[in-house]
């Protein structure tokens, strides 16, 4: 996806400027300064529908709970599944330390 250095250097440099915030009160000003809101509600959607496929609940479910489309659903079933090596792990090392799924677990049904 990165398709040069200087998308490399940009990318690098949002992660490092993620990293410094320490509180959620300052995660939520810097993403409502960088993000539309739109997007935030975009990106914590998906992370709702990574907690919940998790835990197993069924996509009805996950549908009525979160307003995801059965769509987004899929596709984050399919990072969380597909390819360990190449995707999940950012939803499953967030997911990890939040305590919402223990360190060792393995995604098993889904």
């Amino acid at each position: 996806m990165i398709s040069n250095n200087k998308d490399h250097e940009a990318l690098e440099y949002l992660y490092k400027a993620i990293l410094t915030l320490e509180t959620p009160e300052e995660a939520a000003e810097f993403l409502d300064d960088i993000c539309t809101v739109p997007e935030i509600r975009a990106i914590s959607q998906r992370l709702q529908v990574a907690r919940m496929l998790y835990t197993n609940h069924v996509y009805t479910d996950i549908v009525s709970e979160t307003g995801a489309s059965t769509a987004t659903i899929s596709r984050v079933n399919r990072t969380l599944n597909d390819g360990r090596e190449i995707g999940g792990k950012g939803y499953h090392t967030v997911l990890e330390r939040m305590g919402e799924v223990p360190g060792d677990k393995k995604k098993k049904d889904k």
